[in-house]
């Protein structure tokens, strides 16, 4: 397997390889272009989007600015809107689905490192998949760790901070996250 495919698999892998490299500099080449539109210049955001990202449905509304790593392992259903200033850290798939609303600053983390000292000093990364469904509205700064699923209707109260799976339809708030 190559580095890409560990990442993306979920595996341990190294973050220096050349091809992962030129990954995120494409993706800071696209941000940095995104990020100094506005929101009437759809005719220019949304082509840098299509190359960013990768999928998203229609009437998607992303505000700048926004940061991700890659942008490829990101997935956006159908009217998805998200506030200034979030962070997707994609190494492996962040799926989001329709009418899911994200505040401003919230975090969506699939990256992690490993546990023990050995694995960090040997630059080993590794990640697990996040999963947010639809109808999910995110308060402002709340933070999904990885390997989190948020089930439909669900509502994460800003602030929160989300280490483990949310039911449809529960809401969640504090750190760590509970349900209220």
């Amino acid at each position: 397997m190559t580095e890409k495919e560990k990442m993306i698999a979920g595996l341990p892998y190294r973050p220096g390889d050349p091809e992962l490299v030129a990954d995120r500099v494409r993706a800071q080449r696209l941000m940095r272009e995104y990020n100094q539109t506005i929101v009437t210049e759809d005719d220019l955001r949304s082509p840098i989007l299509d190359q960013l990202i990768g999928s998203k449905g229609a009437g998607c509304a992303l505000r700048a600015p926004i940061y991700v790593d890659y942008g490829y392992n990101i997935h956006l259903g159908q009217d998805v809107f998200m506030n200034y200033n979030c962070v997707l850290l994609d190494i492996c798939p962040i799926t989001i689905g329709d009418r899911t609303a994200i505040g401003p600053m919230c975090q969506i983390l699939a990256a992690d490192h490993p546990r023990a000292q050995e694995d960090r000093a040997a630059m080993l990364e590794f990640g697990k998949p996040v999963t947010i469904g639809a109808d999910v509205w995110m308060g402002g700064g709340a933070i999904i760790l990885p390997g989190v699923t948020i089930g439909d209707g669900a509502i994460v109260g800003a602030g929160a901070i989300v280490t483990r799976d949310v039911a449809p339809g529960q809401t969640v708030v504090g750190n760590p996250a509970r349900p209220i």
